[in-house]
C-alpha cells in the first residue's frame, strides 16, 4: 500500500518540476520539450506561413507571438487530463484497496 502511494507522489511531483511545450518549425508538430529554467513561457507563432514552437520568458512574450503558461498548451489540440483528474482517480484507487 505504501508503495502506491510514493508511485502517486512521484507522479504528481514530476508534474511540477518543469514546463512542457510543443516545439517545432512547421507543421506537423509532434515534438514535445521541458523547458529550462529560465524559460516558462510556451510559444507559437506564424511567419511566412512557417509555425515555429517552442519555449520562451515572460518578457519574450510580444505581439504576435501567443504565449501561455501551462504544459503543452501551445497547440491546437487538446492535450487531455489534468494533473486533478489524476489526483481524483489515484483518490478512489485508494479508497477502494
Amino acid at each position: 500500500m505504501k508503495f502506491y502511494g510514493a508511485l502517486i507522489l512521484f507522479m504528481t511531483l514530476s508534474a511540477a518540476w518543469g514546463l512542457r511545450c510543443y516545439i517545432c518549425v512547421g507543421k506537423p508538430c509532434k515534438d514535445t520539450t521541458t523547458c529550462p529554467a529560465n524559460m516558462d513561457r510556451c510559444t507559437s507563432f506564424v511567419l511566412d506561413g512557417v509555425v515555429y514552437k517552442g519555449c520562451t520568458n515572460k518578457a519574450s512574450c510580444v505581439s504576435p507571438i501567443k504565449c501561455c503558461d501551462t504544459d503543452l498548451c501551445n497547440s491546437a489540440v487538446p492535450t487531455g487530463s489534468s494533473v486533478l483528474l489524476l489526483l481524483v482517480s489515484s483518490g478512489i484507487i485508494t479508497l477502494f484497496l
